[in-house]
This record gives C-alpha cells, structure tokens and sequence, in this order.
C-alpha cells in the first residue's frame, strides 16, 4: 500500500514555471515507477510524464515535452514535477500515480497504475 501526497500547485502566469511534489509514503517506494496526469474541466485525464522506479526512462506528453521535467529522490520517496513555460491550457488538477508492476520502463496509461494522490490545482492566467 502507498499513499500521495501532492503539493505544490498554484496560480501562475503564462510564462511562469512552478515544481510540484508528490510525497510517497512507505519502504518500497523505488519499486514504482510514478507518472503525473492531468484532468481539466471538460476534458479526459491526460497524461503527462512518466519515471522509471530507477529514474533512467522518462517518458513525456507531446504537449509539455522540453517544458517540464519529471524526475525522482528515492531517498525521499518524492517525484517531482518542474513545469516551466506554462500556458493557460496547463490548467488542470495534476495527479501523480505508482505502478507497482512496471519494470524497467513507465506506462503512459493511467489504467496501468495501482495508486493515486488526492490531486494538486495548476491554474495558468493569460
């Protein structure tokens, strides 16, 4: 069992950047590899980056690639989300996830993964 713990959203202009953080809690945590979506109003949750439980595979949507950056301290059982460059269409409730059963990649497919946090709010002004 893991429990998330989101943090770090906000209210951003476009152009700004903010660092979200997901706290895991538990012993096993470099055994999951992690992922962020997204959900906005109207829309289908997206995906948005993916790490591998060993943090050498990242994986990135179409729309935030060379704009945010996951990346991962299994140390501190935290993955971390540095979204810079943000435009209004990065509003969304940003939700990260663990999948225990990924191996040495990381899945794009929220169905893939086991447990979820509560969300954190993104709001990006114009």
């Amino acid at each position: 069992q893991v429990q998330l713990v989101e943090s770090g959203g906000g209210l951003v202009q476009a152009g700004g950047s903010l660092r979200l953080s997901c706290a895991a809690s538990g012993r096993t945590f470099s055994r999951y590899a992690m992922g962020w979506f997204r959900h906005a109003p109207g829309k289908e949750r997206e995906f948005v980056a993916a790490i591998a439980r060993n943090g050498d595979n990242t994986y990135y949507a179409d729309s935030v690639k060379g704009r945010f950056t996951i990346s991962r301290d299994n140390a501190k059982n935290t993955v971390y989300l540095q979204m810079t460059s943000l435009k209004p269409e990065d509003t969304a409730v940003y939700y990260c996830a663990a999948d225990w059963k990924a191996g040495s990649s990381a899945s794009r497919q929220p169905t893939a993964y086991d447990y979820w946090g509560q969300g954190t709010q993104v709001t990006v002004s114009s």
